[in-house]
């Protein structure tokens, strides 16, 4: 896909000149050796082009080359997206080289890219130079502690770059502690190197506000260098750490962190085995915690215990509007102590309890908990085993319910009984609704 005029063509090698595009989609294209030349002597001289999506496109470490010769040149190109190729620790030379001399890129997209400590070493150099780029994903490479290390060196002397993705890249503690101490002291940007006293070295990051972790290796450990950051830190507004292995004594940590941290907007802690000790934790943090807008608790085996311990802290907590609970068994419990918190919480806006074995019985709980809700627009409970009294107890609270934008209940067990409660306690809203007989299921949109 091209955008700004109608061309599109396989063969990369007909789309130049390329002097009148803005952004040039040619992911899965396989630009090999003479495309990807023909490409990088365009753009060179090229003076339109803002963004290059070469997404998929077999590129290896001779194809980087070519390309990065050509960024020392271009002076228009601002994002570059070469997710899914193969340019490896050579090519992230060529490209950082680039980038010593390229002062307009400002988003760098390599993910999956069989970049390894040594390639990191190479971006650790430019980002100490570089004085434009604010957004490096380069997830799913292999990066490691090393690797987490050399970018740390960089950032001792980079004060652009706010948005970094790290994430699968088999980062475990060491690294953890790396990112800790950095987020810890965010007021200078100074590398202090190892001693007796302090093992490992740690650098100062004074601009980061996004860091992605998911699918990592850190462990409680790391956990608690992360949870001590949070309370010192002021920068940073996103923390994914989901799939990593927290756990429950991991999760005091972060919600210790939670007590005090000023700036955090969104946390991910999705797939942590965090149980309903963590989640515990977690909701006490959330009782004093006054900027969290967003968690994510996907898939953390938090039962019926952590949802009303989390339930116990969102009765206190004034400004979490997003909450995903989605695969943790809370059962019909579980949703009578989250249906208690929509009766008087003024902030939530999003609840996700897909996969929770709600049933009938928790749906008359949400159904009642609807009645009085004034703020949440957004209900998920797919796959819940919800049936056509369920769906009966959900339509009451519709009945009175004024704000609530969508309810998802694909998934479940509702007829056209069911389906027909609901139509009729949407009567009066404006309502859009969707039944698809092959799944069983209902989608309701309504409008207000």
């Amino acid at each position: 896909m091209i955008q700004r005029n109608s061309q599109t063509s396989s063969n990369p090698t007909q789309l130049f000149p390329i002097d009148t595009l803005a952004t040039l989609n040619l992911q899965h294209s396989r630009l090999k050796d003479d495309a990807a030349k023909r490409l990088a002597d365009a753009l060179r001289h090229n003076t339109t082009l803002t963004t290059l999506n070469l997404e998929d496109s077999e590129i290896g470490c001779v194809e980087a080359q070519y390309l990065g010769d050509a960024l020392r040149y271009n002076t228009t190109l601002t994002t570059l997206i070469f997710a899914g190729n193969r340019i490896g620790d050579i090519g992230a030379h060529h490209f950082g080289v680039a980038l010593l001399y390229n002062t307009k890129v400002t988003k760098l997209n390599l993910t999956d890219n069989q970049i390894s400590a040594v390639g990191a070493e190479y971006f650790g150099n430019v980002l100490q130079h570089n004085t434009t780029l604010t957004t490096l994903d380069l997830k799913f490479n292999g990066i490691g502690d090393d690797g987490v290390l050399h970018l740390g060196y960089a950032l001792r002397h980079n004060t652009t770059l706010t948005s970094l993705d790290l994430s699968s890249n088999k980062i475990g503690n060491d690294g953890a502690q790396y990112f800790g101490d950095a987020l810890r002291y965010n007021t200078v940007i100074l590398l202090f190197p190892s001693s007796k006293s302090t093992p490992y070295p740690y650098f100062f990051i004074q601009t980061l506000s996004a860091l992605y972790l998911g699918g990592n290796q850190i462990g409680t450990v790391g956990a608690q260098y992360f949870g001590d950051a949070l309370q010192h830190n002021t920068t940073l507004t996103t923390l994914d750490l989901g799939r990593n292995f927290i756990e429950d004594v991991g999760a005091q940590h972060l919600g210790d962190g939670l007590r005090y941290n000023v700036t955090l907007s969104t946390l991910d802690l999705a797939s942590n085995q965090i149980g309903d000790i963590g989640a515990q934790h977690l909701g006490d943090g959330l009782r004093h915690n006054l900027t969290l807008a967003t968690l994510n608790l996907t898939r953390n085996h938090i039962g019926d215990v952590g949802a009303q311990y989390l339930a116990g802290g969102l009765r206190h907590n004034i400004t979490l509007s997003t909450l995903n609970l989605r695969q943790n068994e809370i059962g019909t419990v579980g949703a009578q102590h989250l249906a208690d918190v929509l009766r008087y919480n003024r902030i939530l806006t999003t609840l996700d309890l897909a996969s929770n074995l709600v049933g009938n019985v928790g749906a008359k709980y949400l159904g009642g908990g609807l009645r009085y809700s004034t703020t949440l627009t957004t209900l998920d409970l797919q796959w819940n085993q919800v049936g056509d009294i369920g769906a009966q107890y959900l339509a009451d609270g519709l009945r009175h319910n004024t704000t609530l934008t969508t309810l998802n209940l694909l998934g479940n067990i509702i007829g056209d009984v069911g389906a027909q409660h609901l139509a009729d306690g949407l009567r009066y809203n404006t309502v859009i609704s969707n039944l698809s007989p092959y799944t069983s299921c209902l989608y309701v949109r309504c409008f207000i």
